[in-house]
This record gives structure tokens, C-alpha cells and sequence, in this order.
């Protein structure tokens, strides 16, 4: 299944974050092109060296780091289908803070979980998945266009939120649990950290919205 937008709602404003960070992500994927895997090499973490402080700042390079071109495709629709209303209902800045607190968030869960890793960590879809934990608090019934497909056949249907993205959390969890035991095998999904952020951004949503919207709430 594969979401593309809140039928339900549109932002009041144009979400220029959003917009700009997708834009961030493209343009780093075209250095990548260029430069080959030692660039990705280079800015992409390694819990190993996370744990022992080394190289910190590539927490945070590795949320613009991906591996190929399903895999930002993937994680720039996720975030377009989502993020725009999260950061409508927060703000520019707390919704750029909040982003990247949940990528690291979503990146230090991942090193707590394997910290002998070796293995680079790469990708968007930490702090994406804290979008997600939001929208889910934020707007739970709001219905969203998402596309599905069955063998040759493709579907359009308007799922809600709670069911789209509950389905979404319970394939990370078994997908981390089946992962166990298999982490040094080399590459696979992070999905320790798709948990950690996702996690953060249910917790963190109503603390990040803007004033505005908890005084319009009695909040």
C-alpha cells in the first residue's frame, strides 16, 4: 500500500518545510550519484561508532542519506502524504525541530538496539515514521487516499488513518522481531528506528503543536 494524501483536509498554508526538506533529500541523492558509495559511506552512521562517540554528526548527515532510487522515492511519498498537515498544525520551526528530533530519536533507538553494529544506517524513514506516530494522534479518522495493489490489479481506496498507518506499525514490529538475530547479515531495513521514531512522534505530537491550535482546542 502505498498513501498519497489526507483527503480529508488540506494545510492553510503551503508547507514550505516539507517542501524544502524533500527538496534537501533530492539534492544530496544527486551528490550520491556523483560521488559514488564513499560519499554514502562517509555521512551515513554506524551504531558501533554512535555508541563509542565517534563520528556524532552523522546521526543526523544519514537522514539525508539513501540507498538508491526506490528507496528516497518511497520515503519522499510518505513523507508528502503526511507531512504537509503535521507541519500545518505545528508550525515551520517546531515542525523542523521536530523532524529532525525524530530522526535522531529513531537513530539512537536503533544503535540502543544493536550497538555492535557495523552495518551503515542510511535514510529518511526514522524521522518520516515520527510524522506518521503524529498523524495518527492528530488526525486519526481523517481518511487517506492510498494506493493498493493485488497482483496485476491496482486499487484506490480511502483508508483511515488509524487503520493505514496501525496496519503500517504492526509490520514494522514483526518485521523487527523476524529481524533479530539476523543484523550482521549485511544491509536490511532499520526498523528499530521506523519504531523509535514513529513511537517519539505519538508522544511528542500534542507538545509541538503550535499555540494557536491548543488554545482552539482548550488545550
Amino acid at each position: 500500500m502505498i498513501p498519497l494524501s489526507d483527503i480529508d483536509r488540506r494545510p492553510l498554508r503551503f508547507p514550505i518545510i516539507t517542501a524544502l526538506l524533500i527538496g534537501a533529500n533530492a539534492l544530496v541523492f544527486l551528490l550520491e550519484l556523483f560521488n559514488g558509495e564513499a560519499f554514502i559511506l562517509r555521512w551515513s552512521f554506524i551504531p558501533s561508532e554512535i555508541a563509542s562517540g565517534k563520528h556524532l554528526v552523522t546521526i543526523l548527515t544519514a537522514l539525508f542519506i539513501h540507498g538508491g532510487w526506490l528507496h528516497i522515492i518511497g520515503n519522499m511519498i510518505y513523507f508528502w502524504a503526511f507531512g504537509p498537515e503535521i507541519e500545518d498544525v505545528m508550525g515551520k520551526a517546531r515542525f523542523l525541530i521536530f523532524y529532525f528530533s525524530g530522526g535522531l530519536v529513531a537513530s539512537l533507538a536503533q544503535v540502543v538496539i544493536d550497538p555492535a553494529s557495523t552495518v551503515p544506517n542510511l535514510g529518511a524513514s526514522g524521522a518520516i515514521a515520527a510524522v506518521i506516530g503524529a498523524f495518527l494522534i492528530t488526525f486519526p479518522r481523517d481518511r487517506i487516499r492510498t494506493v493498493i495493489f493485488l497482483g496485476w490489479f491496482v486499487f484506490i481506496r480511502f483508508i483511515p488513518a488509524i487503520i493505514l498507518v496501525g496496519f503500517w506499525f504492526v509490520l514494522q514490529l514483526l518485521s523487527e522481531v523476524g529481524s533479530l538475530g539476523q543484523r550482521e547479515a549485511g544491509g536490511g531495513v532499520a526498523y528499530m528506528a521506523h519504531i523509535g521514531g514513529f513511537l517519539f512522534g505519538m508522544a511528542s505530537a500534542r507538545f509541538f503543536e503550535s499555540g494557536r491550535r491548543r488554545t482552539e482546542q482548550g488545550i
